[in-house]
């Protein structure tokens, strides 16, 4: 990996640490996690399918009322603790002179990570693991509360020629549900129809 390529995705990154789709995705997350947060509290019971499932503490048995991973995550307030980390350890990496921040929930940790991004894309060496983890916590949130982040749709080869010799990118492209194509290595976008038509138009035909 060479200074210009994004640290979580590999793709081209101009003289900062993230590329600008995983900056904006990371801007993304930190608005949606506390949120994903504060709805866990909504699934400490198993969805009753029916009455004869009905649970309640005096007829359970062995088997317990609560959501057990959703209560070991709100017990544990993992995303708390880790986010919070990434505040102290940003704020001294930008502001060494300052006592490290006071506990103030994961909102407000949230929130200032998010106001300080610009900076910490461009200043910070951790800004990628910083990302894979705030990725990480989101799936990990997603699939307590029953709501998986989407999978990427794979489009097939990026037929963009590269240079005065014909040589075609030929890298996978692939996309979120609703989000514009774009190739992490040549940057080729395809942004219309026509460009979407095209590029399966010459797509390698499998052999017969």
């Amino acid at each position: 990996m060479t200074a210009n390529d994004c640290e979580l995705c590999g793709g081209d990154a101009g003289a900062r640490y993230l590329c600008e789709r995983d900056t904006v995705a990371l801007a993304r997350r930190l608005g949606e996690l506390p949120d994903l947060d504060a709805e866990l509290t909504m699934h400490l019971v198993p969805a009753r399918r029916g009455p004869a499932e009905l649970v309640t503490a005096r007829t359970a048995g062995p088997r317990s009322p609560i959501n057990e991973a959703v209560f070991d995550e709100i017990r544990n307030s993992r995303a708390g603790e880790v986010l919070h980390s990434w505040r102290v350890d940003v704020q001294r990496e930008r502001w060494p002179q300052h006592a490290a921040p006071p506990r103030a929930g994961l909102a407000a940790d949230c929130r200032w990570l998010a106001m300080e991004l610009e900076w910490i894309v461009v200043h910070y060496p951790a800004a990628g693991e910083l990302a894979r983890e705030v990725r990480e916590l989101e799936a990990q949130l997603r699939s307590l509360v029953g709501d998986p982040v989407p999978r990427r749709q794979r489009l097939g080869l990026c037929v963009a020629v590269t240079d005065d010799q014909g040589t075609v990118c030929g890298a996978v492209l692939s996309r979120l549900p609703g989000e514009s194509v774009q190739c992490r290595w040549c940057r080729t976008a395809y942004r219309t129809e026509a460009d979407l038509l095209l590029l399966q138009h010459h797509q390698p035909k499998p052999n017969p």
